[in-house]
Parts: C-alpha cells; sequence; structure tokens
C-alpha cells in the first residue's frame, strides 16, 4: 500500500515508521519549505511494545521521503490525517480536493460533530481510528515516545466498508491489534473529556510528565473526568454502549486513582508518553473547548471551570 502521512507530527512519524516497516510505502506531505527544514531522517527514541509489554527500545536514525505538493491525480492508497483537534478543519478543506482515489484515514482527537468535521472529504473515503502511541520531539528534533500495540478503529453506527478493511488490514500486518468500537462518535466524545479531565491536573503541575505517580492528582483527574459525563451525555452520546470504557472513572476513587498513579509512573511506556509530551497548548485547547461546550449546554463541571487560569486563552503553565 502507498501511503501518505499527513504532516510530520507525532503520530503521522512514529506511524508512519512501523507502517514502512511492514512494507508499505510512506511518505510525508509536509509545507513548503518544511522539507529542507526537517532534514532527510528522524531521529527515534522509542519503545515498541506490539512484541514485548514492557517495549523494545528503538534507536535509529530513520531516512524518510517528503512532499510539499499534492495534485489530485496522485497515486496514494490511503492519506493518514492526524493532527491537533483544532487544526482539523484547514487540514480536512485542503485535502478535500486532493483526496483523488485514497482512503483517508481521520486519526485524531475530535469534540466537532465527526460528521461535521468531515463536512469538506468525500464521506464515502474516509475511514475512522485512533492511535495508541504518542510522545514529542525535544528541542534537538529527536522523537521521543511509546508505540503501544493496539489501535482502536470504529464507525459511525454501519458496518466498516471495504476501504475501511483495507486500512484495518494494513494495521494488522504491521503487528496492530484492533480494537473495534461500535458507536465511535460516543468514543471520540469520551476520550476526549477523559483528556480533559486529565489536563486539568497537569496543567496545574506544570506539564503532563509530572502526572506521573501523582496519587492525588490523578485522584482529582478521575474525578475531573467522572463530572464531565453528563456534558457527553448532553451531547447525545448514550453511555450504556460504552460501559467498559467508564469502569475507570465509575468505580470508587479509592481504587481506581492508586491503580492509575501506579501505571503513569512504573509502566515505562505509558510514562514516556507523559514525560516527552511537547505541546501543552493543546492541552489548553482540550480544556478550553469541553469548558465552553459544557457552558454552551448549562452542564456544572466545577473541577475544569476551577482549573480556567490555567488554560484561558493566553495563560501558560
Amino acid at each position: 500500500m502507498k501511503i501518505l502521512m499527513f504532516g510530520r507530527g507525532v503520530i503521522a512519524a512514529i506511524y508512519g515508521w512501523a507502517l514502512e516497516r511492514a512494507g508499505h510505502e510512506v511518505e510525508f506531505y509536509v509545507r513548503p519549505g518544511r522539507a529542507a527544514q526537517y532534514g532527510d531522517a528522524i531521529d527515534l527514541d522509542l519503545l515498541d511494545t506490539r512484541r514485548r509489554w514492557r517495549g523494545e527500545p528503538v534507536t535509529q536514525r530513520w531516512p524518510v521521503r517528503y512532499r510539499e505538493t499534492l495534485e489530485p491525480d496522485h497515486d496514494f492508497d490511503l492519506i493518514v490525517l492526524s493532527v491537533q483537534h483544532y487544526g482539523f478543519p484547514a487540514a480536512a478543506r485542503f485535502l478535500g480536493p486532493r483526496v483523488g482515489n485514497a482512503t483517508v484515514l481521520v486519526f485524531n482527537n475530535l469534540w466537532t460533530e465527526p460528521l461535521t468535521a468531515i463536512d469538506a472529504l468525500p464521506a464515502d473515503r474516509v475511514a475512522w481510528g485512533f492511535p495508541g502511541a504518542g510522545g514529542g520531539f525535544d528541542d534537538d528534533g529527536v522523537l521521543h515516545g511509546s508505540l503501544l500495540p493496539v489501535v482502536f478503529f470504529g464507525t459511525l453506527d454501519r458496518p466498516p466498508t471495504a476501504r475501511e478493511r483495507a486500512v484495518r488490514d494494513a494495521f494488522r500486518a504491521a503487528r496492530f491489534r484492533i480494537q473495534e468500537r461500535e458507536d465511535f462518535r460516543g468514543w471520540l466524545a469520551l476520550h476526549f473529556v477523559q483528556n480533559a479531565g486529565m489536563h486539568t491536573q497537569s496543567l496545574r503541575l506544570g506539564s503532563l510528565g509530572k502526572m506521573a505517580g501523582a496519587r492525588h492528582s490523578v485522584r482529582e483527574m478521575v474525578l475531573a473526568t467522572r463530572e464531565l459525563l453528563p456534558l457527553v451525555e448532553a451531547r447525545g452520546v448514550d453511555l450504556r454502549r460504552h460501559r467498559g470504557d467508564l469502569l475507570l472513572f465509575r468505580a470508587p476513587v479509592c481504587v481506581t486513582a492508586p491503580a492509575l498513579a501506579l501505571l503513569f509512573g512504573r509502566f515505562k511506556p505509558v510514562r514516556m508518553v507523559m514525560e516527552a509530551h511537547a505541546n501543552p497548548e493543546e492541552l489548553r485547547a482540550v480544556c478550553r473547548d469541553t469548558l465552553a461546550e459544557a457552558r454552551r449546554l448549562g452542564v456544572e463541571v466545577p473541577r475544569l471551570a476551577a482549573a480556567e487560569p490555567y488554560f484561558a486563552a493566553g495563560s501558560k503553565s
């Protein structure tokens, strides 16, 4: 399969590397002038957990190929679109007339209604997924992060199309385990508010990495997320369809908070993702957008509202 990764962000780079190693042909679309700025390789410092749960270290200089133009008659089979959620509308508008015959994998955090978000794209060529990886580039351009074995896929309440099945097969061939989510719209909304709950605390602490092992902050994260569940319901999501995903937030916090704190602090692949994260504006934007929606719908979210000084426009943390 010939694959175009849209941009050279963390998710595009990690999964581009994994897909290329599985035999696919991978290129990156970047804005004009960026190819020379980035250079012809990406320095990787990863933990790859697809075969061993503790992870296999990957330290290498990976040669990559860039393109700075994209014409509609290209021959890519798959375009992987993973950008910050606030950058998604512009990316979708750019890609809309340039999709060609490719499938577009929306591999993205979203708060906008999914069908509204992809309005600029041909809907019959869209597949829905979500990564199980993360990290960040340091000041020297080295990508630090972890690649987890699970990738999430789903549909908006219909069976997968032939295009969507082909995307899943490409990831399976790269040794990823596929977890299907029946109500992907609802799953995306829940994931977004879980992030907002976490960042009420990570922004107070000054970084996501400082959440590792911070039991009190993890407890507040769980409670903040629990307060956000009525907001997801107010957006029309049936939480009964997501019981498994909500166990951590509905179980007694005296049990879940210590377990999560231990996971964040002791499980190296997760800790590495948190410590390497390098885009605080993304965290602030998740909180701002969640709070704005809660106020629009009249849903009380006291813990998120109390954290507003840490993520209000113009704030720095």
